[in-house]
C-alpha cells in the first residue's frame, strides 16, 4: 500500500511529519494518499503511540483487521463523539427489527392467501394496456355466498393487490 521503500513516507508518517523507516508499523496499512486522512482520525481518537502499541501486540496476520476496525471506530467517533460506531449499530439493529416485523407480516398475509381458495379463485390476470411495455394488472372480483353478502372483508386495496401480485409471481405461473 505504501510507497516508503522507494518514494515518500506512508500516510501516518506524512501526517506526523517524520521520516518513514523500513520497519514502520503503519506503512503497510496507511498509504500516502487516503492513509493520511484515515490516520488523522485514528491519531485524533486513539493517538499514534497507543495505535502503534496496539498494532505491535496484534499478530501480523490480524493487523489489517485491527487497522480497519480502528479506522472505522475513529471515523465514527469524529462524526459522532458521544456514540461513535454504536449509533450505527443501533440504527442497523432497528432496521433489522423493522424488516423482521415486515417479513412476519408478509408471511402471515401470504399464508392467509394460500389458505383461502375462495380468494384465489377470484383473482384473474388481465393485460394492462395503458403502459408502453406489457404489464399485468390484477382484477379482484367480488365473490358472494348464497345470501348475496360479501364473504370476505376488503383490506386496503393497494396492499391486497401488492400481496396478490407477489404471491402470483412466486407461486402461480402466468404463462
Amino acid at each position: 500500500m505504501s510507497n516508503n521503500g522507494g518514494g515518500g513516507p506512508c500516510g501516518a508518517c506524512k501526517f506526523l511529519r517524520r521520516k518513514c523507516v523500513k520497519s514502520c508499523v503503519f506503512a503497510p496499512y496507511f498509504d500516502s494518499d487516503q492513509g493520511t486522512t484515515h490516520f488523522a482520525a485514528v491519531h485524533r481518537v486513539f493517538g499514534a503511540s497507543n495505535t502503534s502499541k496496539l498494532l505491535l501486540r496484534v499478530p501480523p496476520h490480524r493487523r489489517l483487521d485491527a487497522v480497519v476496525s480502528l479506522c472505522y471506530e475513529a471515523l465514527s467517533r469524529v462524526r459522532d463523539p458521544v456514540y461513535g460506531c454504536v449509533a450505527n449499530i443501533f440504527s442497523l439493529q432497528q432496521q433489522v427489527i423493522n424488516l423482521q416485523e415486515e417479513l412476519t407480516y408478509i408471511r402471515a398475509r401470504i399464508s392467509m392467501l394460500q389458505q383461502s381458495p375462495l380468494f384465489l379463485s377470484t383473482i384473474s390476470v388481465v393485460p394492462f394496456e395503458h403502459a408502453k411495455f406489457e404489464q399485468t394488472s390484477l382484477v379482484l372480483h367480488e365473490c358472494s355466498n348464497n345470501d348475496d353478502t360479501l364473504t370476505r372483508q376488503e383490506p386496503e386495496e393497494s396492499d391486497l393487490e401488492m400481496l396478490a401480485r407477489e404471491f402470483l409471481t412466486k407461486y402461480v405461473s402466468t404463462n
